[in-house]
């Protein structure tokens, strides 16, 4: 005989009847206790029949009672609730691992309770509710497309897979619902041979890198320019290549191949590099494989794909990444093509224009992640909302940091010496003109003898005379005007100095024309009494703006702190006199950190010049050095004489 009225002690029904099944609850579920002790798990169809539908026998056991009878306190549902996965994405610096957990929403209220995906019925607190088989067979499906075996902290590559099953069963929500089980990463061991100390910044974004390569995704790296990009994928490939036997890649504008050559001799000069180019050039995978790194341009890359195809690439990296923007180029499409495990695209600029940039350097970085162009172009318009509906979806792999974000980590100065090579029409120009001054002045060769090889490497205009559009004659105004529109998109100034009036007009005008964006010119054609109005009215100006400078007219006596930028166009064989100019922006008065560009082209007189700067800087700081013709500096103007573009060599294995 069942007692009507049983006690009830917590969530277990007494029901005084040893011959009956009764109803208990149990970590989460209802279960029915047999006589004989054991459990019978019922499912939510059988629990609903008998309270709903009054049918009391359960797989052959009688039940004497409804369940709500043996649990009063607990309320019994009898339509099932909506339920789902939550995502957690990572932290920006991929310090918090991102992580899943099941969902259960009533009445569009949360309800934390631990659930499997082979329950179809939950108690949580005081209420018990039916699950829909069915959903939890596609939450099933959805957890196993993305290898998931259970909720948790899960994989960047897995989150990912979720994000991209755009399923209205999955939402992502910005906080974890147990903070405890998510585990923050700890910062990557920098690997041995790395001679660098990275500030904390970039440790963080080596530690992104990290993450990104182990998973075997890509990503962007789209820092800003001055916080040191090159050198953070440098610390990742010498990384990588201590941890597994395969080369890289590094896909760059032709002009910038030697600097990254450059670049890893100096921080990794245990890796070894090859630039890929020119004639001579190798038409073998097999030996290029034995490389380190490969250093090649967009347009080698395109002619040799059939063997840079050949190449299983541990990471393939696309330094200036925009070039890529276009997903109609050729030049895009056969990039993509380049075997990889993981990708860098590392640009400054990741969207220039419309989010099918954006699309086209995702597509490079984790192919298919965003779907197809045309579905993305249905999909996201090139409007603020939708870009905002983008952005959670694509910034896990994109890490992109200001300087403002992180002044306090920077030096006031942030030098950027950069060698820019010529084109081999250039180079040969170039070699014309100094053969010509040896002919002439032979071992007598002095500094104004070497001029018009100063004035070659300024502009090619400034020596023959050249009109029209500057870019395209002059591989260092196509770097200029590369750095310039990343300065400008972030609405910032910029002072541009160079020794040649020509040069000054040329880049006024060129950058009048080209941005629509106010330029003067300060040199000695300018009126003393007209410099500091000019400065004046400068730093007045609330968009981008450039102004353009000769460093000896301007050098000495004006405040130019509304520019954080200052740019170099052409070294000065006197160090003194490029240092005086960089501190008309890089003085006191001036809160945020001045990034100094200076542009060079190696293997030349400029390459002379520049490693005669960065000696004298040595051995006397801030000290005025002179040029007074002694044995040191008719050394320089030797070596200067000697150095050819076009004899220089193209591979380098140290």
């Amino acid at each position: 005989m069942c007692n009507p009225n049983p006690a009830h002690r917590g969530h277990v029904a007494d029901t005084g009847d040893t011959t009956t099944a009764g109803w208990h609850a149990d970590a989460g579920h209802l279960v029915l206790r047999l006589p004989s002790g054991s459990l019978i798990h019922p499912t939510a169809s059988e629990v609903v029949g008998a309270e709903f539908k009054g049918r009391l026998t359960i797989r052959g056991e009688e039940v004497c009672q409804r369940p709500s009878h043996a649990l009063p306190a607990v309320k019994f549902h009898r339509f099932p609730p909506d339920v789902g996965i939550d995502v957690v994405p990572p932290a920006e610096d991929l310090s918090r691992s991102p992580s899943c957990a099941l969902r259960v929403c009533v009445g569009g209220r949360t309800i934390a309770t631990p659930l499997a995906l082979t329950d179809d019925q939950f108690l949580a607190g005081n209420a018990w509710y039916p699950l829909a088989t069915e959903t939890l067979a596609e939450l099933g499906a959805l957890l196993k497309s993305a290898g998931i075996i259970q909720p948790g902290s899960i994989t960047l590559k897995q989150y990912l897979d979720l994000r991209r099953q755009d399923s209205d069963l999955i939402a992502v929500v910005t906080a974890p619902t147990e903070p405890a089980t998510v585990p923050v990463a700890a910062p990557a061991d920098l690997p041995a041979g790395l001679r660098a100390n990275l500030y904390p910044y970039q440790h963080t974004g080596f530690t992104w890198l990290c993450r990104i390569a182990d998973e075997g995704l890509g990503c962007i790296l789209g820092d800003q320019m001055g916080l040191g990009k090159t050198l953070q994928v440098i610390a990742l490939l010498l990384r990588e290549r201590a941890t597994r036997d395969a080369p890289t890649l590094v896909v760059a504008p032709a002009t910038l191949l030697d600097n990254w050559q450059r670049e890893i001799s100096r921080f990794a000069p245990s890796l070894s590099t090859c630039i890929h180019r020119g004639h001579e050039r190798s038409g073998y995978a097999r030996v290029i494989r034995e490389y380190s790194v490969v250093i090649t341009s967009y347009e080698t890359a395109m002619r040799d794909i059939s063997i840079l195809g050949m190449i299983d690439w541990n990471v393939v990296v696309l330094d200036e990444a925009q070039a890529i923007k276009n997903p109609d180029a050729q030049r895009t499409m056969t990039v993509k093509t380049l075997p990889r495990r993981a990708a860098i695209a590392v640009s400054g600029t990741p969207v220039e224009n419309r989010l099918r940039d954006l699309w086209s350097l995702m597509d490079f970085a984790v192919p298919g992640f965003l779907g197809d162009l045309a579905t993305f172009e249905s999909r996201y318009a090139d409007n603020e909302h939708d870009a905002g509906d983008l952005e959670p979806l694509v910034s896990p792999l994109i890490l992109r940091r200001l300087v403002a974000d992180v002044a306090q980590d920077l030096p006031a100065r942030i030098d950027i010496p950069q060698a820019i090579e010529m084109s081999d029409e250039a180079a040969a120009r170039y070699d014309a003109i100094r053969a010509e001054i040896a002919s002439q002045y032979g071992k007598a060769a002095s500094l104004v003898a070497l001029t018009k090889l100063r004035m070659f490497c300024t502009h090619p205009f400034i020596v023959d005379g050249g009109t029209g559009d500057p870019l395209p004659h002059s591989t260092k105004y196509a770097r200029l005007v590369e750095i310039l529109d990343e300065i400008f998109a972030s609405n910032e100034k910029v002072l541009i100095f160079t020794s040649y009036t020509k040069m000054a007009d040329i880049l006024a005008a060129d950058i009048r024309r080209r941005y629509r964006l106010p330029c003067d010119v300060i040199d000695g054609r300018t009126p003393v009494t007209d410099r500091q109005p000019m400065v004046d009215r400068f730093g007045a100006i609330m968009t981008a703006a450039a102004l353009v400078l000769n460093p000896k007219a301007a050098g000495t006596g004006l405040n130019i702190t509304a520019a954080n930028h200052v740019i170099h166009f052409n070294l000065e064989w006197n160090p003194a006199v490029e240092d005086q100019a960089t501190a008309r922006s890089h003085r006191r008065g001036q809160v945020r950190p001045v990034t100094v560009h200076r542009l060079f082209h190696p293997s030349t007189v400029e390459e002379v010049i520049d490693q005669r700067a960065q000696r004298k800087r040595a051995i006397a700081a801030q000290a005025v050095v002179g040029t007074e013709g002694g044995a040191e500096d008719l050394a320089d103007i030797a070596r200067a004489m000697e150095l050819s573009p076009v004899l220089a060599g193209v591979d380098h294995a140290p």
